[in-house]
């Protein structure tokens, strides 16, 4: 059973929350083990990364840029993978989602930021406001996606 991860911020609105469920839903259907961290709640281990097989992340626009828990996890994973040489940590799928409130920025930004994780499944699923019942479908989809390259 592939063991994946969702990391995510979310907090005020709780719609990145939301869309965090959605994908662990598609994960879960097409049977992987889930863990969801949201880096409201603190820190993630980026040493840990290592034990999963594939990881969503998502955010928030802030700034037009990502939310700042989930730039840690990039920082640390950098100095990780790339200055440390710990193994594990790189060639994953991933997949990526967000929310944002107008201009939705943050998603011309995420698809670079996130590269250094592996390889992206599928397109990034972003959300104006709270996220509509299509829009939690397109998230359950892009976890099922995920589910299919993290095997």
């Amino acid at each position: 059973m592939a063991k994946v991860l969702v990391l995510y911020h979310s907090q005020e609105h709780g719609n990145t929350g939301l869309m965090a469920q959605a994908v662990a839903e598609g994960l879960r259907e097409a049977g992987c083990e889930v863990a969801l961290w949201n880096t409201n709640d603190g820190r993630f281990d980026a040493a840990s990364f290592a034990q999963y097989d594939g990881a969503a992340f998502g955010s928030p626009d802030y700034y037009s840029y990502i939310a700042g828990g989930l730039k840690m996890f990039l920082d640390d994973h950098f100095i990780l993978s790339v200055r440390q040489g710990m193994p594990g940590l790189t060639g994953k799928p991933y997949a990526l989602f967000c929310s944002h409130g107008r201009g939705g920025r943050v998603k011309e930004v995420m698809p670079n930021l996130f590269r250094r994780i592996g390889t992206q499944v599928g397109d990034l699923v972003a959300s104006q406001g709270r996220p509509s019942e299509q829009t939690l479908e397109q998230c359950r989809a892009l976890g099922r996606a995920l589910a299919a390259a993290a095997r």
